[in-house]
């Protein structure tokens, strides 16, 4: 008796070459009216990825003492969300110091009592895990620019269970002109370790969205180290100069070629050119 050759219930998509230039979920195929195996326990551990991050402890220890060997002081903080649960379910408390936090940070401030040109501030977010892959090659490339421009900076702030608007508070206790908060973002299907930065200019608590710049998907396979400090420091000088953030201040950074030369192509609006060809 022949043994009988394995049929393969897997239709091809025509879109398949398509996949190679996107993390997208393009072109899965199918098999009957569902999808194929793999694609769907892709799909699986994917979600699973974006979980983890979510509930992944924030390693302070370890970022503490890797931002000690490079010369940085930091100082912990924590939100007024108690734990991880609390965190998820009342995003207000994640707004918010605690009251030993804010103690300790007014104690600092009272030290220091010329306060700082930036506060800069690194929290756990909704990935955990993106802070910890990104956020010390970032802080590299961006304190190396703001040293050359000659902004004084605030120690790293430290924050467990943060959300952006914790920044605000730290930012304001410190006297800082201007903040900048390092975050997780919340996990995408293709993207768990992604790494967010907002941007505020004369913080204080009760600020909205509207009144900060933010800067996303920083990571390997998103937004590099070197154009996301290259546009935050735009965003920086610009908010020196006119004295606001947020939606009132554009991005208009122009971009570096290959060539060395600025990518005006990839500055400002082109909607609102007026050399159009």
């Amino acid at each position: 008796m022949k043994t009988p050759r394995p049929i393969s219930g897997h239709t091809a998509n025509p879109w398949e070459e398509l996949r190679r230039l996107t993390p997208a979920r393009i072109a899965l195929g199918r098999a009957g009216i569902s999808l194929p195996t793999h694609a769907q326990l892709n799909f699986q551990y994917a979600h699973a990825q974006a979980r983890d991050a979510v509930h992944l402890p924030f390693d302070h220890a370890g970022l503490g003492a890797a931002l000690a060997e490079r010369g940085r002081d930091t100082l912990l903080l924590h939100s007024a969300a108690t734990d991880r649960d609390t965190y998820l379910q009342r995003p207000d408390l994640g707004r918010r110091l605690d009251a030993a936090s804010r103690e300790k940070l007014q104690e600092h401030a009272r030290a220091h009592p010329g306060g700082y040109d930036l506060a800069v501030v690194v929290a756990d977010g909704l990935s955990a895990l993106a802070v910890q892959r990104h956020s010390l090659p970032f802080l590299e490339r961006m304190e190396e620019q703001a040293t050359t421009e000659g902004w004084s900076l605030s120690p790293v702030v430290l924050v467990q269970q943060g959300r952006v608007a914790v920044a605000d508070e730290i930012g304001e206790l410190l006297g800082a002109k201007m903040v900048v908060i390092l975050i997780g973002e919340r996990p995408g299907l293709s993207s768990p370790d992604s790494l967010g930065l907002y941007f505020t200019w004369a913080p204080k608590v009760g600020l909205t969205d509207a009144y900060r710049n933010c800067i996303s998907n920083v990571r390997l396979e998103g937004l590099s180290y070197g154009m996301a400090a290259h546009r935050l420091l735009y965003l920086m000088r610009e908010a020196c100069r006119r004295q606001l953030s947020g939606v009132n201040l554009k991005d208009e950074a122009e971009v570096p070629s290959l060539s060395g030369e600025p990518d005006r192509a990839l500055a400002g609006n082109f909607l609102l050119a007026t050399d159009h060809h």
